[in-house]
């Protein structure tokens, strides 16, 4: 019968004993004048190993329990409770094993806490900024307006359109913000439906056809679709990544360019929708933080051209929440392609 690992450290230590106790009593046996019967001695050598190794086993799990709680007591992100009693084993390379396991664990969550605690400290930060900008440009022209300069209307009506448009990005920026929360708390409910792609979009090209045309950039679909485009998922929500992609291709693409939006194949159950303009493009190294929120690429450029700084990580939230991937190809100086996945209506 084999005997469990756990006990190896108590069948060895007590085979010794036994060993040495025997060897003892043998010599004392041939040495001494009254002869022992055999038997008895057996007898006595069995005994002896059987309660050596239940008394050394015991011990030892004992010693080691006690050792590993104090450890428990001293490092402080351990938890005492976390060790039972019943997991203690004199085999050390389990309880090794086990221990390694353990504290990479609690590695692991620490990392996570640190992350964490950077990631909140950056986007405190970052909510101060693009809220202090707005607050103090109205801030500015109120004050202006209240020390005399509201006498003047030319100089009211144009200090009043300024203020406005500050409040305007507040309002821009708190939005993004609540649905963000509420995409982080699962409190975005999506009314998934059947509907046609193609018209959500030309409903955005028309919405931005003036946009556009300030800068000169036309927004086109890649070929005159034959037939309607279905999909599956939230009407409004899909509107909304639509309207984030095509916004941020007017402001960031060449004056006189174009964007391109097309509805394809991905595989038998999806469609991906790509929005592909032919602006400046985005390096790789900035490629993996494009979707973090209020990351810019060029903060003095992407600020001047407004927005929360939050487009795209709504764009990544809201897809996320329909099951589906979003995707990024970029060429610096040739332009960026943003495309996510929709299932394919039945």
């Amino acid at each position: 019968m084999k005997f469990k690992k756990t006990y190896s450290y108590a069948l060895w230590s007590a085979t010794y004993l036994t060993i040495l106790s025997a060897s003892i009593a043998i010599i004392t046996y041939f040495f001494s004048t009254d002869k022992l019967n055999l038997s008895t001695a057996v007898i006595a050598i069995l005994l002896l190993f059987i309660i050596s190794f239940f008394i050394i086993q015991y011990r030892t799990e004992h010693f080691i329990y006690r050792r590993l709680k104090k450890i428990y007591e001293d490092v402080s992100i351990l938890d005492v409770n976390d060790l039972r009693k019943q997991s203690v084993t004199t085999d050390i390379e389990k309880l090794s094993k086990r221990m390694q396991k353990y504290v990479e664990g609690k590695r692991l969550e620490i990392k996570s806490l640190t992350e964490r605690d950077s990631f909140r400290r950056d986007f405190l930060g970052n909510v101060a900024h693009e809220l202090k900008t707005p607050l103090f440009t109205v801030q500015g022209y109120i004050l202006t307006l209240l020390e005399g300069a509201m006498d003047d209307k030319n100089i009211r009506e144009k200090y009043l359109e300024r203020a406005n448009k500050g409040v305007e990005r507040l309002v821009a920026v708190t939005k993004d913000l609540d649905m963000i929360a509420k995409l982080e708390t699962d409190g975005l409910k999506l009314n998934m439906v059947v509907f046609n792609i193609l018209e959500i979009i030309q409903n955005v090209f028309d919405l931005f056809e003036m946009k556009a045309k300030k800068r000169n950039i036309t927004l086109k679909f890649d070929r005159i679709y034959d037939f309607p485009v279905f999909v599956v998922g939230d009407v409004e929500k899909t509107e909304q990544v639509l309207i984030n992609l095509i916004v941020n291709s007017i402001k960031y693409g060449k004056p006189n360019g174009t964007t391109v939006v097309a509805a394809d194949n991905y595989n038998d159950n999806k469609y991906v929708i790509r929005v592909v303009d032919n602006g400046e493009g985005i390096e790789q190294k900035y490629l993996s933080r494009l979707f973090e929120r209020f990351y810019r690429v060029d903060q003095s450029r992407s600020r001047d051209q407004g927005g929360s700084g939050l487009g795209l990580s709504i764009v990544k939230h809201i897809v996320e929440a329909h099951n589906q991937t979003v995707l990024l190809k970029s060429t610096y100086g040739e332009g960026s392609e943003f495309s996510f996945t929709m299932e394919k209506a039945k």
